[in-house]
């Protein structure tokens, strides 16, 4: 079965106007979040306040003073983790805010 031309998936046309309109940045930061979302207990997902991906640096804000720290102390292990499951050549940083 061969497609036609105006023929394209739901996400395939989410990710053509991201790009003509400038914010594939901002599709891929809520990629990131549904990714903690299924990463994360429940109840830590919940202390992620945004998440923000801008000049290739993930920015996650966090309530939790907890989480916050724990985010900091795995900052590497975090970032591997979005490079590996995202590509490599999307991130280059990670702040936690």
């Amino acid at each position: 079965m061969r497609k036609k031309k105006r023929e394209y998936q739901s996400s395939e046309l989410v990710k053509s106007f991201a790009r003509v309109y400038g914010f594939e940045d901002k599709l891929l930061a809520f990629e990131i979040k549904d990714f903690l979302e299924d990463y994360l207990d429940e109840s830590l997902f919940a202390e992620i306040i945004s998440v923000n991906l801008a000049h290739k640096v993930i920015s996650i804000r966090i309530g939790s003073p907890l989480l916050k720290n724990d985010f900091k102390m795995r900052k590497s292990f975090y970032l591997k983790k979005f490079q590996d499951q995202f590509g490599e050549e999307h991130f280059t940083d990670l702040q936690i805010l």
